[in-house]
């Protein structure tokens, strides 16, 4: 994640990033983009795009530096890596799905950027481990995973708008919460499901229970935090306590 520094403007100005909008928060008396990188965001030079009222387009450079993550080896069941043809069709209609809800924007500022964890219990996984499911390579871990016991409650890690639920192939049970501007949370592999779209919640209600539905070696919550289409590091938007709990780096 990146703050951009936009400068003076008596509105906020109108930010994208590779084609996407982007989160755009007051500074004082100045104005700061909140853009997500993701994984696949080649490092080096980068650049905004801002769109002031009655002034020309233009373009605010940065540099994205390169990061090592980590790998994990897991071993989950053959059925969950080497899909069969119905099970490749519906991850295929379920991910079309998924990318639109990823791209949900709506208007209005998140009412913070300091998420709290959604349920109790340590971090067995970080984000961007490079994941190999029984000896294949597979996408880098896209968000935090919490060790947690089947039941706990999962709760929301700030006030939104629940945008999506459903059973997926390989999330399970999930929840997606739109806090606004483009900043997204994703609650997945729930035992339960207790919210529906549309519903409007507060930091801290409950959305569901913890589980081990989908892809999964156990029950644990895996919390995942989009920013302008990107998946980003929830630990980044935990307080530095919170954010150390961990089992693996």
């Amino acid at each position: 994640m990146a703050r951009i520094a936009l400068g003076e403007s008596p509105s906020a100005p109108r930010v994208s990033f590779n084609g996407v909008p982007v989160l755009v928060l007051r500074d004082g008396t100045q104005w700061q983009a909140v853009v997500g990188l993701g994984l696949s965001q080649a490092p080096g030079s980068a650049s905004l795009v801002v769109r002031r009222p009655g002034e020309a387009e233009t373009q605010v450079a940065f540099e994205v530096k390169p990061h090592a993550y980590a790998e994990q080896r897991l071993t989950v069941a053959p059925g969950h890596v080497d899909l069969s043809k119905a099970d490749l069709a519906r991850h295929e209609r379920e991910r079309t799905h998924l990318a639109t809800v990823m791209a949900s924007w709506s208007d209005g500022v998140p009412t913070t950027l300091r998420l709290q964890q959604p349920t109790a219990g340590t971090r067995s996984s970080s984000f961007g481990l490079r994941r190999v499911f029984n000896g294949q390579s597979r996408n880098p871990h896209s968000g935090m995973d919490i060790a947690a016991a089947q039941g706990m409650p999962v709760v929301a890690a700030a006030a939104g708008r629940v945008i999506d639920t459903g059973d997926y192939f390989f999330n399970g049970n999930t929840v997606w919460l739109d806090h606004g501007s483009g900043l997204l949370t994703l609650y997945c592999h729930l035992s339960a499901i207790l919210v529906k779209p549309g519903d409007v919640v507060q930091a801290g209600a409950t959305l569901g229970r913890v589980g081990a539905t989908g892809r999964v070696t156990g029950p644990h919550l895996h919390w995942s935090v989009s920013l302008n289409r990107a998946m980003v590091d929830p630990a980044l938007f935990l307080a530095p306590s919170a954010a150390a709990t961990s089992t693996q780096h």
